[in-house]
């Protein structure tokens, strides 16, 4: 007989550990708000958990947890923090996630389709082999990301900070980069064609490492590019 995945909206550590609103618990039906509270959540092994759809989470930190495989699509949460968790194959499709911050975490076959960030922290996390389909980032901090190969065409990406993030092969054709923070970015193998760089930072990034047809720089980045393929430019 095969076991049930847990939930985690019927977990006593949870209740007791995190102050969670007992209402919330105790039964099936948990898409009311959750106001987490008290010290966070760790080491806890959540794999294949199920937070429970349309599920909203204010506030709390998980730290170190395992959430491979957990079912988090629809969740949405203001303000939580996840640091070093491994959401390695997770379902976030139709997550939504404002001020949430995800330092050092693993995304690696997680489902982000139609999932959507604004201003969150994704500090060093990896997301390697995600399907990105319908995935909206607004702004907030991505530096030390590891993006590589992912489609991200199209995409509105402007004021976003991508400081050192790995971009190795990422698809950023027609993307808006306007602004954005890209000190120290690897572009080798990045499809820039159409993106808009304009405004961008781009200290110490290699361009010529990207490919780089009808990309639109500013005169900055023009200076950048010329140099970065051994052109000297004089005052």
């Amino acid at each position: 007989m095969s076991r049930a995945a847990p939930s985690v909206a019927n977990t006593d550590w949870k209740v007791a550990d995190v102050g969670v609103d007992p209402g919330l618990h105790g039964s099936e039906d948990v898409s009311r708000t959750g106001d987490v509270q008290g010290g966070p959540i760790c080491d806890e092994d959540l794999t294949s958990a199920a937070f429970g759809p349309d599920r909203q989470l204010r506030g709390g930190a998980f730290e170190r947890c395992r959430l491979r495989y957990a079912d988090l699509a629809g969740l949405r949460t203001e303000g939580a923090r996840f640091t070093a968790c491994d959401l390695t194959g997770a379902d976030l499709s139709g997550s939504e996630h404002l001020g949430t911050a995800f330092v050092n975490c693993r995304f690696d076959g997680a489902r982000v389709a139609t999932a959507t960030f604004v201003d969150c922290k994704m500090t060093g996390s990896d997301l390697v082999d995600v399907a990105t389909m319908g995935l909206e980032i607004r702004r907030g901090d991505w530096s030390y990301v590891n993006l590589a190969g992912l489609d991200l065409a199209g995409r509105d990406l402007r004021g976003i900070r991508l400081a050192h993030a790995v971009l190795a092969d990422v698809d950023l054709r027609g993307t808006d980069l306007r602004g954005a923070d890209l000190t120290g970015a690897v572009l080798r193998g990045a499809l820039l064609a159409g993106a808009d760089l304009t405004d961008a930072e781009l200290s110490g990034v290699d361009l010529a490492a990207a490919r780089l047809t009808g990309v639109r720089l500013d005169l900055t980045g023009a200076v950048r590019l010329a140099e970065a393929l051994g052109a000297e430019v004089g005052g």
